[in-house]
């Protein structure tokens, strides 16, 4: 095993009401080979509120810009459509997996199977359809030059 091989980097974006599945979702994504970027792991949660929210917000999407792919858990929540659409928008691959406390629970997705919180499903003007259009813009905004390892997710 060489330990300086290059592997890609997933941004896992989920929602602070799994926010106890964090090291869940890490151990999942370096079973697939990639190295996870976990805002949970990083900032806690938003520091504690030591700092304003919106700094560790700026800070997320950053390493969202940083990162090779975004990956999903979970019910999708307001800050985590957001990075969904920025992601997308930057032609980041988005994909979406369930969550769970447990990594061997999680699995790979699709978009019809997506869930959104409740308060992000009352915030939504058009509803729920307003919110899949987002979700299927992430999709057709896959890179073309996925990488093989990630391929199968």
């Amino acid at each position: 095993m060489d330990i300086t091989e290059v592997k890609p980097v997933v941004y896992t974006a989920h929602s602070k009401l799994n926010f106890f599945c964090r090291d869940a979702i890490c151990e999942y994504v370096l079973r697939l080979g990639a190295v996870p970027v976990n805002p949970f792991r990083l900032f806690d949660y938003f520091l504690n509120d030591r700092v304003d929210r919106d700094l560790v917000r700026r800070g997320n999407n950053n390493l969202v810009r940083m990162a090779d792919e975004v990956w999903v858990f979970g019910p999708v929540s307001n800050g985590v459509l957001f990075e969904i659409g920025y992601a997308a928008g930057l032609g980041k691959t988005v994909r979406y997996h369930t969550v769970s406390p447990t990594s061997s629970e999680i699995a790979p997705t699709g978009a019809a199977e997506v869930t959104f919180e409740e308060e992000l499903l009352a915030g939504a003007e058009d509803g729920e359809r307003e919110l899949r259009r987002v979700i299927a813009r992430s999709l057709e905004r896959r890179r073309v030059d996925e990488s093989p390892v990630l391929a199968g997710q």
